[in-house]
């Protein structure tokens, strides 16, 4: 009995040992939710990641992708929020505006913000205004000067094509006609300029001169946009007052989370920073950065610490800013 008993705790132990020495994710799979179509530019950057971050986690899990399309990506960050369970197997790829609805109160909001585990982004993403050539508007001043504003497309109340315009509207007097869901001609649109370099049709409007760029995002004026003034340059030009200028600084955050990679809340420190680590060693493999560069994809990355710190100060707004947003974004 001596002898039994003595066997049985040297199995035990072993097994021990062994559990110990095995990494958390050998033989899991990590699920990826992403809130976009497959195919798009936000839907092939996380498959990209996915190839090459798997290198990097100790136990080499695998990676699938899982689009969960609807409401401007808001699907997925509930589900990720909500449904998912903190044991880092589940991340989502979402929008990087979605701290909007929380700002502003959006019943449909399920998440909050600040408290995603972020994991980090391939790059920051800014954002610019195109409009068609062939129409009457120029530049931002034929804009603030037309009889009847041009029409505006966008996907949804919560992405760049609707927050770019109201933000030339509020913080220097130009007028859009914002078109949900691209219904009828429409004379121009916001998106990031990543995507309108990255891909077509773009690439063929640029070579037809079809579009030209009027406005962009960012404080320095992109190298690939030199004759296209910021938001920034605009609202010195119009005298932009503080408390609309604030609020543009809180908006265009987003650029800076840029094609946020989260998790739920609540994933332990431990298995939250070897992911981490593997986002950031995915963005510096070689191979990656060829096959980015082969798509025109920009690679800049936004760390998970820096993304979470960010979160947390653009969740304290004062009552006098978030109802400013409110009557940008529409609420």
């Amino acid at each position: 009995m001596k002898t039994l008993l003595l066997a049985v705790s040297a199995f035990l132990l072993q097994s021990l040992v062994v559990q110990a020495q095995t990494p958390y994710f050998q033989g899991k799979t990590i699920r990826i939710v992403s809130g976009y179509p497959a195919g798009d530019v936000n839907d092939l950057w996380p498959r990209l990641i996915a190839q090459h971050m798997t290198k990097y986690i100790p136990g080499n899990p695998n990676f699938v992708i899982q689009n969960m399309t609807g409401a401007g990506s808001m699907i997925a960050a509930n589900y990720v929020y909500n449904v998912a369970k903190p044991d880092a197997l589940t991340l989502g790829w979402i929008a990087p505006t979605l701290y909007f609805d929380q700002l502003v109160g959006r019943k449909e909001v399920q998440y909050d913000w600040g408290k995603y585990s972020f994991i980090g982004s391939p790059s920051e993403s800014e954002h610019h205004l195109y409009m068609r050539t062939d129409s009457p508007y120029k530049t931002i001043e034929d804009i603030r000067k037309a009889s009847e504003p041009p029409k505006c497309g966008s996907g949804g109340a919560s992405g760049t094509g609707f927050f770019f315009p109201r933000l030339l509207e509020d913080t220097v007097g130009a007028k859009f006609t914002i078109v949900l869901g691209y219904q009828g001609k429409i004379h121009c649109r916001a998106m990031t300029i990543e995507s309108f370099f990255a891909r077509e049709p773009f690439h063929t409007w640029r070579k037809n001169n079809f579009v030209k760029s009027v406005a962009q995002s960012a404080r320095q004026r992109d190298a690939r946009l030199p004759d296209t003034p910021t938001i920034y340059e605009l609202m010195d030009q119009y005298k932009t007052p503080d408390q609309s200028r604030r609020v543009t600084t809180v908006i265009l955050a987003g650029g800076v989370f840029g094609r946020p990679m989260v998790g739920p809340a609540g994933i332990a420190p431990e298995r939250l920073k070897i992911l981490r680590s593997a986002f950031a060693s995915a963005l510096k493999d070689p191979e990656l950065k060829a096959e980015a560069e082969k798509r025109s994809y920009e690679v800049g990355p936004v760390a998970g610490e820096e993304m979470e710190k960010l979160a947390k100060e653009v969740m304290a707004q004062p009552p006098v800013v978030i109802d400013r947003m409110k009557k940008i974004l529409g609420n």
